[in-house]
């Protein structure tokens, strides 16, 4: 669907964007397989990086300041800032009368998320915090048939991921922007865990932090009502980005990188070998964009499949795993 065509349908939603970088290109990119819907607006700090991203993605308004960029007939937000200011924009956002998407982690603990969700009840607005696994074509198909030849309940879950590849400016390595392995990384992972295994028990952890007071490297333990988990993300090893799930008749891979999942193999106990092969398309922040189109045509104020909850029980596994560790953001 062309932008003309975009333009003419009644039922087209208007989304603006704060904070013009790495995940807001991907973001913006994928409004190419988003029916019925634009990108309308962005703001950010740097007016220079604000006009140029404009540019590139031929966005029609670049807004100088934030009050501007929430006046200008936008419905939604998406958030794509470093995770320090998250909650700081959320709330604003919501106050505006804009649903928001917001890019994980929602928050940096569950005080400020907290916060957020009450921001949205109070503003009666969709909140949802931006995981995309669960919306990707090969999640999907492997709930789908998992259902219909099962493996039995997964009482187990290995995952993880380590980059080196990361530059040194990269915001992962900075404390005052809510940096570390276990917030850039580990949002993935703690969703793996609580998607298949359920509600959050205990949460152990091992780690290293670097001069700068941020975790490099963290091997998370945790105990859920299902099963238990063993999780790592590090930024100064490098690892393969893969997942497993185990369970009584059988165990899942699902290959690297498994957080932009395309294949996994399924390995049963009488000997069968499944594979699912299903790519994603537009770089893939464009199924969780339709998702959340939905709720809002809908009229609901979260997702099914990224609950408040959900995003709660993320946000106490994290919170808990970088303070065991010894990792303290400001005002904390």
């Amino acid at each position: 669907m062309d932008s003309a065509d975009k333009s003419r349908s009644p039922q087209l939603l208007r989304f603006g964007i704060i904070g013009p970088g790495r995940a807001a290109a991907r973001f913006a990119q994928g409004f190419a397989a988003v029916p019925d819907a634009v990108v309308h607006a962005v703001w950010g700090r740097d007016a220079g990086r604000t006009r140029a991203f404009a540019e590139r993605f031929a966005i029609p308004h670049a807004a100088g300041s934030l009050e501007e960029f929430l006046e200008s007939g936008i419905d939604a937000v998406y958030v794509g800032t470093h995770p320090d200011s998250h909650a700081e924009f959320s709330i604003a956002a919501l106050a505006a009368g804009k649903h928001v998407l917001c890019e994980k982690p929602a928050a940096l603990n569950t005080r400020q998320l907290e916060d957020v969700l009450a921001a949205a009840r109070t503003h009666d607005r969709l909140f949802m915090e931006a995981m995309k696994p669960p919306f990707f074509p090969l999640y999907q198909r492997l709930r789908q048939h998992l259902a219909a030849d099962p493996v039995g309940p997964v009482g187990y879950v290995r995952a993880g991921n380590g980059d080196t590849t990361l530059s040194a400016n990269h915001p992962v390595h900075f404390l005052e922007l809510g940096g570390g392995g276990i917030l850039g990384i580990g949002p993935y992972e703690a969703f793996l865990a609580l998607d298949w295994l359920g509600e959050l028990k205990r949460v152990h952890t091992l780690g290293r932090l670097t001069a700068a007071g941020v975790d490099c490297f963290a091997l998370i333990t945790t105990e859920h009502e299902r099963g238990m988990a063993q999780l790592h993300a590090a930024t100064d090893l490098l690892s393969h980005g893969d997942a497993l799930l185990a369970a009584p008749l059988g165990f899942v891979l699902i290959h690297a990188s498994w957080w932009n999942p395309t294949r996994a193999t399924i390995h049963y106990r009488d000997q069968r070998v499944v594979e699912l092969d299903e790519p994603f398309v537009a770089g893939g922040f464009n199924y969780e964009t339709e998702h959340f189109c939905g709720l809002i045509r809908d009229g609901l104020r979260q997702s099914p499949e990224v609950s408040h909850a959900l995003s709660l029980s993320m946000a106490r596994l994290l919170e808990e795993a970088r303070t065991a560790l010894g990792v303290r953001f400001a005002g904390e």
